[in-house]
């Protein structure tokens, strides 16, 4: 008789250690700045010796540079994600909306750093962080043209970063619960970008005939 399978293990749901350090560290570099917090603040605030972190990092310059290209993968990798398999423009824009509404209520921290702190980190992190981000702006870009036919590409990419500023800015102001919050910046940001004339404003000499 054949022995029973092992049971597999169950996943361990915990974050691993250095995603554990990196959250931490956002949050000191979203209050204090880069070059307000040492490797000693950050070893204290997670229960380690500061030299303790270069068995996970070997400066805190790579810890901001993962950072901030883990940011900009996790962006555009789910921006991809979510829009898979979606035919319909309005759809595509919506998907696009709640994934960066979601991002910015939830990580305040790391939004701040990632607008504040790129300059900080080794050019060859910066480039990848701006590749990366490139690569999400243009999703944004085809899907504002789909929705909005007619709209050129540059006025497409300033309505893209427009949205951002919107959703990225409010976490720190905000005085409504978490869903309702959700919801009033889904509804700004669809109402600028998918109402229809929105980003195709009248010819300003007819407006001025009319």
């Amino acid at each position: 008789m054949a022995s029973p399978s092992p049971t597999p293990a169950a996943a361990d749901p915990r974050p691993s250690r250095r995603a554990q350090i990196l959250e931490v560290a956002s949050g000191l570099f979203a209050r204090r700045g880069f070059h307000g917090v040492s490797i000693n603040d950050i070893g204290a605030a997670v229960g380690i010796s500061g030299p303790g972190l270069y068995r996970h990092f070997p400066s805190k310059e790579a810890m901001l540079g993962q950072m901030l290209v883990g940011i900009s993968e996790r962006l555009l990798d789910e921006g991809r994600r979510r829009t898979a398999g979606l035919s319909d423009p309005h759809d595509v824009l919506s998907a696009l909306v709640d994934w960066h509404v979601e991002f910015a209520l939830d990580q305040p921290a790391l939004i701040t750093v990632q607008s504040r702190d790129l300059a900080s980190v080794g050019e060859a992190d910066q480039r990848r962080v701006r590749q990366l981000q490139r690569s999400y702006v243009e999703i944004w870009v085809a899907a504002i043209r789909d929705v909005a036919p007619g709209t050129d590409e540059r006025s497409a990419r300033s309505a893209a970063h427009a949205v951002f500023g919107l959703t990225n800015s409010t976490p720190h102001s905000a005085r409504l619960d978490r869903p309702a919050m959700a919801a009033l910046l889904h509804g700004m940001a669809m109402a600028a970008v998918a109402t229809p004339g929105a980003l195709c404003p009248p010819d300003r000499e007819q407006s001025a005939a009319g």
